[in-house]
């Protein structure tokens, strides 16, 4: 592809891409407050850089894209930069919508959506809707999401399926557990990124990392860009995947 030299962006052999990226998308209120804006700007900036990503990872033939764009411990943050997030996820959905018959992007969301407002909530179920009979890449939007509360939903579900005759414990799986998940169906993560120099899972995808490789950037989310993608992706590639073998 002529954009990867004409960037000088590293070597990415695209025969040898993950299945599934995985984002925590980190660093937009710090990116606003180094520049003396307020942080609803930062997340602004940020929910381009995401448009951008997933527009680039679809083009390079990535089957699963998954972020993390609003956590369950997220709703400790001040109203009015809740609000703003809010505003912001809106803004993307109806977009999203209007866009999806071109760009056949399949999006679903992780999290438990009943504590979004209703009209998100709608808009959720709209464009997960749109979206299921397209190929292609899949985006995941994890909205209050959090990999302990996944766990004990999941487990709360198969504990009732047991309960009323629809399981046995005595025949529980990884597999079969995983279909208790939000990311039911949906392979886990081969790579996992985590910009803005922070180097902890923050409570991303638990059960769905453990096999996971992790890539570490110092640079702030609304600055990460493509090339800082064919980054993580070359780092990718130069590793050794054994799984806990020799």
């Amino acid at each position: 592809m002529s954009f990867f030299r004409r960037r000088e962006a590293p070597k990415v052999d695209l025969n040898r891409l993950p299945r599934h990226v995985a984002i925590i998308m980190d660093g937009n209120g710090r990116w606003a407050k180094s520049r003396g804006l307020p942080r609803r700007a930062g997340h602004a900036a940020g929910a381009e850089t995401f448009r951008t990503i997933a527009t680039f990872a679809k083009e390079l033939g990535l089957e699963y894209l998954t972020v993390y764009a609003f956590s369950t411990e997220n709703w400790k943050r001040p109203a009015d930069e809740v609000e703003a997030i809010m505003k912001l996820l809106e803004k993307y959905l109806h977009e999203a919508i209007e866009t999806m018959a071109r760009d056949k992007v399949k999006m679903a969301f992780f999290g438990d959506l009943s504590l979004l407002p209703a009209h998100l909530q709608a808009l959720c179920r709209k464009t997960q809707e749109i979206s299921k009979g397209y190929d292609g890449c899949q985006v995941n939007i994890c909205l209050n999401y959090g990999g302990r509360d996944e766990l004990l939903r999941a487990a709360k579900a198969f504990a009732m399926d047991c309960v009323e005759g629809r399981a046995d414990p005595g025949h529980l799986t990884q597999k079969a557990f995983g279909d208790y998940l939000y990311s039911a169906g949906v392979p886990d993560p081969d790579l996992i990124i985590r910009p803005s120099g922070e180097v902890r899972v923050s409570n991303f995808l638990l059960w769905q990392c453990a096999y996971a490789e992790f890539y570490f950037t110092d640079v702030l989310w609304p600055d990460f860009s493509k090339e800082e993608l064919l980054r993580a992706l070359a780092a990718y590639q130069g590793r050794s995947r054994r799984y806990g073998g020799v």
